[in-house]
């Protein structure tokens, strides 16, 4: 989120900017259907998360692009326990991923992003490439209700080709209890991300549950929108 409270804040956000138009123009990002975002009012952007989370800022960029907002995103609670990040991530909008946070948000009116599937979808492995781990999760559609904003489904292709990961034992690393993650590789074996294309595509927004809702319903709703998030990702896949 801009801001002129601080003037280090500030520069970091803009050096931040920047880099998020670069990773945009350097993989031809664009994002389809932007009639469906408001200009103005809250609304709850759900979808698919890539590898390492990276296509995130030029995602962000693209919906600034369009709309003039700087969205909000709701971000992996663990990231909010490391010094220097649990800093940094609120200068680039990032908000700490709790129900009282996310709901601040949208009754401030902002554009919130949201993946459910979260830290299971930025490690997976290869074969849960453009799979959505969202099974359990019932906490953006409790969201939603209660907070009784649009919810806008979207689809990312392109995001989990960013890196390569090598099937070599010696490249795992362990970041979770019981989970091996492979070091994500680009260009040269190095950190450059590949120049793959990224398509970002909107889906129709739907109401949300109603605030009474039960479990039951709240799990129909959440397939619902994983439901919508799968056909979006076909369509971004061929755009």
């Amino acid at each position: 989120m801009e801001t002129t409270e601080n003037p280090l804040r500030r520069a970091f956000f803009r050096l931040a900017e920047t880099g998020a138009a670069l990773s945009a123009r350097y993989h031809r990002a664009q994002l389809l259907e932007t009639k469906h975002l408001p200009p103005a009012g809250p609304v709850l952007l759900v979808g698919n998360h890539g590898l390492w989370g990276y296509e995130t800022p030029a995602f962000f960029h693209l919906l600034h692009r369009a709309t003039g907002r700087y969205p909000q995103g709701l971000a992996e609670r663990g990231f909010f326990k490391i010094p220097l990040v649990k800093t940094l991530l609120p200068w680039l909008g990032g908000v700490e991923g709790t129900r009282d946070n996310a709901l601040a948000a949208l009754r401030e009116g902002h554009l919130v992003v949201c993946y459910p599937g979260g830290a299971w979808e930025t490690f997976k492995k290869p074969r849960h490439h453009y799979t959505l781990r969202w099974e359990g999760t019932l906490g953006f559609a409790r969201l939603a209700a209660r907070a009784q904003v649009p919810i806008i489904p979207f689809a990312g292709y392109g995001v989990d080709g960013t890196f390569v990961c090598p099937e070599d034992e010696r490249w795992h690393v362990s970041l979770a209890p019981g989970e091996k993650y492979r070091v994500p590789l680009g260009l040269g074996l190095g950190p450059l991300p590949l120049p793959v294309r990224m398509t970002f595509v909107l889906g129709a927004p739907l109401l949300p549950p109603r605030a009474d809702a039960s479990d039951e319903q709240l799990q129909h709703f959440r397939e619902r929108i994983a439901s919508r998030v799968r056909h979006l990702l076909v369509r971004a896949c061929h755009a």
